[in-house]
């Protein structure tokens, strides 16, 4: 049991630590020329669409559906959804800066809640889901990064140790996801359906839009190599 705990802890604090990895990276000074710091930007944030995208059709939905009536299904997806959009709605009407950062930890808990769930019943899961969510959550701290230091009042150093301490949520949540939900297996499915809804959102609203440039191939192919990266850690880690 203690080693089981302590693969829990080491997954979602590394997953976690994705964050400010990505912050490290946008404090790299401007890539020159222009257009190609711009390209490169919109490719990591095409990344994490393919990355978030692959977490929901290849882990979230197809363990989230087992057991469940579709009208169950339908509720926890659309709720995900609506919750997603109404946090939108809120941070939009709000005009703050850490729209990206709370879009982040919006997916990352709720993640690391159904990934030491996982741990109980299928390991090789919890070590996808502890792949896939530190592959997202490196092009989200890289784009929360450069919101918050374009509009809020923040020195790198302030981010960057923030990014850490948000990382340690997801040992937090992890343990909590252990410990609670191994026995509820209907919560654990619904909670697993309603990140892959509001993922989902969060998908065709905000990232996809995002990562769009006109008269250039490399954010599109980046979407699917962030899929190909799931998909491939999955045939390595589930078989």
């Amino acid at each position: 049991m203690i080693g089981e705990f302590s693969q829990i802890i080491i997954c979602t604090a590394l997953a976690g630590l994705a964050m400010p990895v990505g912050g490290l990276i946008a404090c790299l000074e401007r890539i020159r020329p222009n257009w190609l710091e711009e390209e490169f930007r919109h490719t990591l944030t095409a990344f994490g669409g393919g990355v978030l995208f692959s977490a929901v059709s290849l882990v979230l939905v197809p363990e989230g559906i087992q057991g469940l009536s579709w009208p169950l299904v339908g509720v926890a997806m659309l709720t995900g959804g609506f919750a997603f959009l109404f946090l939108d709605e809120a941070l939009s009407r709000r005009g703050t800066p850490a729209a990206q950062l709370v879009a982040m930890l919006a997916d990352f808990i709720p993640e690391a809640l159904a990934l030491g769930a996982a741990f109980a019943s299928q390991h090789s899961i919890g070590l996808l889901l502890a792949l896939l969510i530190g592959l997202q959550n490196l092009p989200e701290g890289f784009n929360a990064y450069r919101e918050l230091t374009a509009s809020a009042r923040l020195s790198r150093c302030r981010i960057l140790w923030g990014f850490v301490l948000l990382a340690a949520l997801g040992p937090l949540a992890g343990i909590s996801g252990r410990l609670f939900l191994t026995e509820h297996t209907l919560t654990l499915h619904m909670l697993m359906l309603f990140a892959a809804g509001g993922i989902l959102y969060l998908i065709f609203q905000d990232i996809a839009p995002q990562a769009k440039l006109e008269r250039r191939w490399a954010p599109p192919l980046g979407a699917v190599a962030g899929f190909l990266f799931g998909l491939i850690g999955q045939m390595l880690i589930v078989g």
